[in-house]
């Protein structure tokens, strides 16, 4: 018999791990905050704003209710942007009365603390409750894995034998999930790479080819590499799934709402306009100045991140920075 498994959040990544959870033979409830979305979903079985013309399982159920979500849940999995996950760890913890595993599915820093994900739910969720915090990430699309495309994941805790039972209710298949106990340095990769997409999403819409991609996700794995070691990384963890691998499938694909953000800001359309009009949050925007203050304050050198900085919050011009990175002076790799 399969777990009982709540996931909070109802957008293209949380729909689809809860579809990936069913298919596994778990008893899942998806939780949003949205009374139309639970319709469409209970009614309809389809979210169409975020999986067009995907249809759901008919067993697989969605509820606005956060009581009901977390009574008899043993793993939550977090997906929500990552503003407002404190705010929904407290409403969470304040249900509890058990021990649950915790998994958070989410990509960023917190606005104004910087703090990993991780780090602010084991701040909100008391520590009798917390059986487990583990951390899912690596190159993947929801959009891929809902079509069941062959996909490679990571789940991380410093505690290996819950990244083994979170390793266990979601592997199948199509979707392959290894564990790493280096938590640290799969949340700076996950994060961080959105901030190189950024960047090869104003390369792509620059106009420029693959000659200056690799160079600017090589380049990128280099700075996320130094930030992560500087905050407690191994850096053998950004040579895996979620440095390198999920760089890759972020900075080459149109899939990604960063690099969408990226190549409308490379075609000279206004930063605000974009990040208004995607309909989803563009999480390297506010991991971009998260960054930049870090390395400010470490002292770690991070030309790309500062350069897509001074586009996103300073309205620099695109053209002017790319040539100012360009044109630095020479050094050894």
């Amino acid at each position: 018999m399969g777990s009982q498994i709540t996931v909070l959040g109802a957008g293209s990544w949380g729909s689809t791990l809860a579809n990936v959870l069913f298919e596994n033979g778990h008893e899942v409830l998806i939780w949003t905050r949205d009374e139309k979305q639970k319709e469409e979903i209970n009614t309809d079985h389809t979210n169409e704003r975020y999986l067009p013309h995907f249809k759901f399982p008919t067993e697989l159920r969605a509820t606005t209710d956060l009581e009901k979500a977390v009574a008899t849940a043993d793993l939550l999995v977090f997906v929500i942007p990552t503003k407002g996950m404190r705010e929904l760890a407290k409403r969470v913890n304040s249900l509890l009365n058990r021990e649950v595993t915790v998994v958070h599915a989410s990509k960023g820093l917190e606005e104004n603390t910087y703090k990993r994900i991780s780090t602010l739910l084991s701040e909100e969720i008391s520590s009798e409750y917390l059986k487990g915090l583990v951390t899912l990430s690596g190159p993947s699309h929801a959009e891929e894995v809902i079509a069941k495309d062959l996909t490679t994941i990571t789940a991380a805790s410093s505690d290996k034998k819950a990244a083994e039972l979170v390793q266990s209710v979601f592997i199948n298949d199509y979707f392959r999930v290894y564990t790493n106990t280096d938590i640290i340095g799969v949340e700076i990769g996950a994060a961080l790479k959105n901030i190189i997409a950024l960047g090869a999403g104003v390369i792509a819409g620059l106009g420029y080819g693959d000659n200056a991609k690799a160079g600017l996700v090589t380049r990128g794995l280099a700075e996320i590499s130094r930030l992560g070691v500087k905050l407690g990384a191994d850096p053998l963890t950004f040579m895996g799934l979620s440095g390198v691998g999920d760089l890759i499938v972020t900075c080459t694909s149109p899939h990604s709402r960063n690099w969408r953000a990226g190549y409308q800001i490379g075609q000279g359309k206004d930063v605000s306009s974009v990040i208004n009009g995607m309909g989803m949050v563009v999480e390297g925007v506010s991991t971009t100045k998260a960054a930049y203050e870090l390395a400010q304050t470490y002292g770690i050198e991070m030309p790309i991140t500062e350069a897509i900085y001074q586009v996103v919050y300073n309205k620099a011009d695109v053209k002017h920075v790319i040539l100012n990175l360009m044109q630095r002076e020479g050094k050894a790799e």
